[in-house]
């Protein structure tokens, strides 16, 4: 029971942190369309590391050494590039579409976690991923078999291939860094990092929002940051390939909002893409005393 329950808490925990980065997606969809992606993206950035910099700072932290910060440095540049192209991305398709896409990122994730990371991949991960996965070609051959697939639509899935990609990577990032130093910490640096690095090109491409635009940016950033630091707290306590899997979920959260917000339609492509999708987190869930003992959380100056 004990072991069930110390895998319950991070799979549940991941569960929600998807569910808030969802409405994160529906609202930045929304700010995008209205200022531009740019724009939306380096607000979002900028007002989440405003919100959690004074927490950390006033929460006796200490500067991260170099090698933590290399960590935070590099996710947060992968994350502002991953930011860009898959908000793009949703101006192009609807959320739960692009969402259902994007779910290639964790199969590939679970391979880059054998590669990066040394984690041994379970038969049982490969096959749950595998059925998500499935789920997501089923969605995926509905849009591409509808009329209005055009220009537009073909750079939003190119744009949505190289943000999974990123991804996929960013996950590898995650659980390294998650392991040395804690949540308040990760969140900061990658909200921080990575609005530093879009405002490079301020300059050239920002675009002054009107008020409701800046409050829907606004309420991205705190969702942002709080699913950031849950998930953060999230990877440190089980390996990247107990917790991929639950990304699948994302699309119900997505196929929910795109319809409260959007009013984008739910095809039977979709309710049957889902349904493996739901089939393959439900798989993943561990069930034996050695994955329990692979989540554990790993010790480490900083967590200590």
């Amino acid at each position: 029971m004990e072991h069930k329950q110390r895998l319950l808490l991070p799979f549940l925990a991941a569960f929600i942190g998807v569910g808030l980065l969802s409405l994160m997606d529906a609202l930045m969809k929304g700010a995008s369309l209205a200022t531009g992606v740019y724009t939306a993206s380096l607000l979002r950035s900028l007002l989440a590391a405003a919100m959690l910099a004074p927490i950390w700072l006033t929460t006796g932290f200490v500067w991260p050494k170099r090698a933590v910060l290399k960590l935070h440095i590099e996710r947060g540049v992968v994350s502002a590039v991953m930011a860009l192209t898959f908000f793009y991305a949703l101006t192009k398709l609807p959320i739960a579409e692009a969402i259902a896409i994007s779910f290639i990122a964790p199969l590939i994730a679970l391979y880059f976690a054998r590669i990066f990371l040394g984690e041994t991949i379970s038969r049982q991960a490969i096959v749950a991923s595998l059925i998500g996965f499935a789920g997501t070609i089923v969605i995926v051959s509905g849009r591409l078999g509808r009329s209005d697939f055009d220009e537009g639509v073909a750079l939003g899935l190119a744009s949505l291939s190289i943000s999974a990609l990123l991804y996929a990577y960013n996950f590898v990032v995650i659980r390294r860094q998650s392991q040395v130093a804690k949540p308040l910490e990760c969140a900061t640096f990658h909200s921080g990092v990575g609005g530093l690095v879009q405002a490079l090109a301020a300059p050239f491409f920002f675009l002054l929002p009107d008020t409701e635009t800046l409050g829907m940016i606004g309420i991205a950033a705190a969702l942002t940051a709080i699913a950031s630091m849950l998930i953060a707290w999230t990877y440190a306590r089980a390996e990247a390939q107990v917790l991929v899997p639950v990304e699948y979920t994302g699309f119900l959260w997505a196929a929910l909002f795109g319809w409260l917000f959007f009013r984008e339609d739910v095809t039977l492509t979709t309710i049957l893409g889902v349904s493996l999708i739901v089939a393959g987190c439900w798989l993943a869930i561990p069930r034996t005393k050695a994955s329990a003992d692979a989540a554990k959380p790993i010790a480490s100056p900083k967590a200590d």
